[in-house]
């Protein structure tokens, strides 16, 4: 028993001693080879970049002040450089995550519509303002009440001028020179006489003696002491200026009247809505003193300026009023069909990145694919945008997420252009020329 256990144990040494000389044989590079896997050319990390500050590199591994490994940036990142410098290509899950939307760039019809709060006013070209053509005094006042309505001709007052007087005086002595010379043999006589008399009847009509009285006194031939001045169009007296016994001259305004058939509405559009409208576009109005009731009307006039304090432009809107309804001082809510439609290429408002001074969209060029492209836009109405340059009818741009992708584009140019060689640097005409003079001398 001893013996096999020492036999056995021999054995065990002998094989021990062999593996570890086979062991002891084998190189220990071959090892270390096997332990380190050699990267090809374009798995190489180009530089290293800090993960805090993209535009912090290095060209070896290193930490930043955090303790935080830089980010490895390899050649297949730059991948596509001959494309549009910013371009992003994103994976469909993140896309998804994100909530990208879309929107296809399409040509039609642009309209707008504005809206804008109105204040009705009297039409200028239908008031009347009314000066007696003598002097004189007030007799009887007919009409004494602002707010009144008249019609046309209706008698307004009578007043006693002694020019009026003695001009139908004149009148009649002329009526009766004319019956006694108007059979005269001598023809300037005859015609003499009728000028004499036409002459007359001119001044009365000139110091707005109504027809009616012109009438009879050629055939009554009976002196009025007072005479009557009738309104000359129909309308609202929204101003008296005398009253019973006063004493008028040509300057004294004696009535105002408004005629309130047609009615003038002021509205103050902004600067940007300037382009859309234009003269003769439909408007639309609704008061709150009058529910349920929609007014037409038109755009008669844009003034050609605008206001200091709101740098807005006034417009002028006209809309009929033969009910009366509209009444001078109301507030309205207006809007205005601007008739100007474009036919543009169009797309979202919300799809368009201002920056500064330039506006610009991301454009899917494929799947998760997205370049950066400036555009020039247009008019813009009910949150569409009309694109003047940059962009093709039937293009994808991005409509929402598009500050995302954004921040990455601005990233990945950032870092193109960290990657692109340096030119070297020129030397300077004068000194190549220097140089070129020292070589020659020695």
């Amino acid at each position: 028993m001893n013996r096999q256990l020492i036999i056995t144990s021999v054995l065990m040494l002998v094989l021990g001693a062999g593996l570890g000389y086979l062991l002891a044989s084998k190189p220990e590079p071959a090892i270390k080879e096997q332990s380190r896997p050699v990267l090809p050319d374009d798995k190489k990390p180009l530089f290293y970049r800090s993960p805090m500050n993209p535009a912090v590199t290095s060209p070896v591994p290193a930490k930043d002040e955090m303790g935080m490994d830089y980010v490895p940036v390899y050649a297949e990142d730059n991948a596509g450089a001959d494309e549009t410098a910013g371009s992003v290509k994103i994976d469909a899950v993140t896309v998804q995550n994100m909530g990208v939307r879309t929107a296809t760039a399409k040509k039609t019809l642009l309209s707008h519509t504005v809206r804008a709060v109105g204040r009705v006013a009297y039409d200028e070209e239908r008031i009347v303002r009314l000066h007696p053509k003598t002097e004189g005094w007030i007799e009887t006042l007919r009409v004494d009440k602002t707010g009144e309505r008249v019609k046309k001709d209706e008698d307004l007052l009578s007043i006693y001028s002694p020019q009026l007087v003695a001009t139908q005086q004149e009148y009649i002595l002329a009526l009766n020179n004319l019956k006694v010379l108007e059979k005269s043999p001598i023809e300037d006589i005859r015609h003499g006489a009728e000028e004499l008399v036409n002459s007359a009847r001119e001044r009365l009509k000139l110091l707005d003696v109504p027809a009616h009285q012109l009438h009879d006194l050629t055939h009554s031939q009976n002196v009025r002491k007072s005479l009557h001045i009738h309104t000359p169009t129909d309308g609202i007296v929204i101003q008296i200026g005398a009253r019973e016994g006063q004493y008028v001259t040509p300057e004294t305004e004696l009535y105002m009247i408004a005629d309130l058939s047609k009615v003038w509405v002021y509205a103050d559009i902004y600067e940007y809505e300037l382009p859309w409208v234009k003269v003769g576009d439909p408007v639309e109005m609704q008061l709150a003193g009058v529910p349920g009731r929609i007014f037409h009307g038109h755009l008669a006039f844009i003034y050609p300026y605008a206001e200091a304090k709101t740098r807005t432009i006034k417009v002028r809107l006209v809309f009929d009023n033969a009910e009366l309804l509209l009444k001078p001082e109301l507030f309205a809510q207006v809007t205005i069909y601007a008739g100007k439609q474009v036919d543009a290429l169009v797309i979202p408002s919300e799809a368009v990145i201002r920056s500064g001074a330039k506006s610009q969209v991301f454009v899917v060029r494929d799947a998760g694919k997205f370049e950066p492209r400036p555009i020039t836009t247009g008019l813009a109405s009910n949150d569409e945008i009309a694109v003047l340059e940059g962009l093709k009818e039937g293009e994808e741009v991005v409509t929402s997420a598009q500050f995302l992708i954004d921040s990455e584009s601005k990233l990945r140019e950032a870092t193109a252009k960290m990657m692109e060689p340096s030119t070297p640097q020129q030397p300077e005409p004068s000194r190549l020329i220097m140089e070129q003079g020292e070589h020659q001398h020695d």
